[in-house]
């Protein structure tokens, strides 16, 4: 009988770890055809707000509804996705306490679980409309004095502001990309001699151009680089303080005569990106493209969509397929509506750029305070809602924090752009990673619920609502 029960005990052992390498095969086999998927959710009608969702076993009836994902289909690799860190954004920021300010900049530069991960910001060269006054980096007191040496340069309030978040930003992100975007040259350089307005004199095209160059340089002395340069920003709207109106025939023999060969002479390795102002006048850095002279030294164009069609930005690519296309700049006034400012950003901006080449999709602005201050007289924004609102040490999240973060947080810089099926009432991008990892973000934008399937798992998204999913 002892043997009889040895022998059996054997036998059922050896019954057990069969079963148990069966199982684990077709568990292999399982994760290997249906991948582990993470799915985030906004949904405003229930107020989910960026929360990552459990993925429950498809029960019952198979969608009729598939997003089908070509990852062998690739386009224009991305950049990143952000902000425009403003010189008030950067006040904000630096009137919280150490620990504060440390926790809201880790949360959104950082890599952590709960960080949302921005990977490029845009800065304004020297003054934007939303600082206190207007400012270049060399004002002179004498309204008829001119430099064109440039002796009186200096980055000056900058260093007060924004070059010390900078700093604190760099010190969680070392590689997170920079573009600087200019509202104004130095007002002695202008044909009205005023922040607002005019155009650039001919004569000091040259000088300009070297004034760009000290910008990049002076950053670098402090260990900021400028990944790249925009001209002017809204260079067909004179009214904001600061602005300059600047043609495209100016800014392509700016470029052909002056910038470029400044960058070529000093070593700079800044793109050189035309436009930067709205998609209905894509004959603007069309025509600024085909100038023989200024077309070496350019990488791409820039657009912003206060006017005009996204699509526009495809006829620049089809012009031009060889060069680069960036989407910079989108306000959202204030109080904010999530319900509406969310699918209409993802839609046109995080979806619809992508889709038409964009390789950066940039909101404006990082934050802004309950007063929506600071700002310039004629002409400032005073209705700039920020990604956050700042109060003291007191954060709220705006709906632009919301909708950069469902493609910051998990397209990696260096993502490609990938085939996807487009649905009527659905629609969606989808990217590569560098680690082979596929990330979809969808927006239903129907007035009814939609249930449809993404790599055989069954997924709803409620009208007004937006996913974003990683397999």
């Amino acid at each position: 009988m002892k043997q009889k029960y040895h022998l059996r005990t054997i036998s059922t052992v050896s019954d057990w770890t069969l079963s148990i390498i069966i199982g684990l095969f077709l568990f292999s086999c399982k994760s290997h055809t249906e991948p582990e998927i993470l799915f985030y959710l906004t949904d405003p009608s229930t107020q989910v707000l960026f929360e990552k969702q459990s993925i429950e076993p498809m029960t019952g009836s198979v969608p009729d509804l598939k997003i089908e994902v070509d990852a062998t289909t690739q386009f224009q690799s991305m950049d990143g996705f952000g902000f425009t860190l403003s010189q008030g954004s950067a006040q904000h920021l630096l009137g919280m306490s150490d620990s504060a300010r440390s926790t809201i900049l880790q949360e959104l530069f950082g890599n952590g679980e709960n960080d949302i991960r921005i990977s490029y910001l845009r800065l304004s060269v020297a003054s934007s409309d939303l600082n206190e006054y207007p400012f270049s980096y060399d004002d002179l007191e004498d309204s008829l004095a001119i430099d064109p040496e440039l002796n009186q340069f200096t980055l000056g309030p900058d260093t007060l502001d924004v070059i010390p978040v900078l700093k604190e930003i760099l010190a969680i992100n070392p590689k997170i990309k920079l573009m600087g975007s200019p509202w104004s040259p130095p007002a002695w350089m202008k044909d009205n001699k005023d922040t607002r307005g005019g155009s650039l004199l001919e004569e000091f095209e040259p000088v300009y151009a070297q004034y760009l160059v000290k910008y990049i340089q002076e950053m670098r002395k402090l260990g900021i680089e400028i990944e790249a340069l925009t001209i002017q920003n809204e260079p067909l709207h004179p009214g904001n303080n600061p602005s300059l109106l600047m043609l495209p025939d100016q800014q392509a023999r700016f470029i052909g005569k002056h910038l470029g060969p400044a960058f070529l002479e000093e070593g700079i390795k800044t793109k050189i990106i035309v436009y930067d102002h709205n998609a209905d006048r894509p004959d603007y850095p069309i025509s600024v493209l085909s100038d023989s002279l200024a077309y070496p030294f350019i990488d791409g164009s820039a657009f912003h969509l206060y006017g005009g069609q996204i699509e526009a930005l495809s006829e620049v690519h089809k012009a031009f397929p060889e060069k680069n296309l960036y989407f910079t700049e989108q306000w959202i006034g204030a109080p904010g509506n999530l319900s509406g400012d969310l699918p209409w950003h993802i839609k046109n901006l995080i979806i619809k750029a992508s889709l038409n080449w964009a390789k950066t999709v940039l909101e404006w602005n990082l934050s802004s305070n309950p007063t929506l201050t600071p700002h310039t007289d004629q002409g400032g924004c005073d209705r700039c809602l920020g990604a956050i609102s700042i109060d003291g040490n007191e954060v709220v999240r705006n709906p632009a924090y919301y909708i950069i973060a469902h493609a910051s947080k998990f397209v990696d810089p260096g993502s490609f752009r990938i085939e996807t099926s487009q649905i009527e009432g659905l629609p969606n991008v989808a990217f590569i990673r560098p680690d082979g990892k596929k990330v979809l973000i969808a927006l239903n934008e129907s007035e009814n619920k939609k249930d449809f399937l993404i790599s055989d798992h069954s997924f709803s998204l409620n009208p007004g609502a937006v996913g974003t999913w990683v397999w």
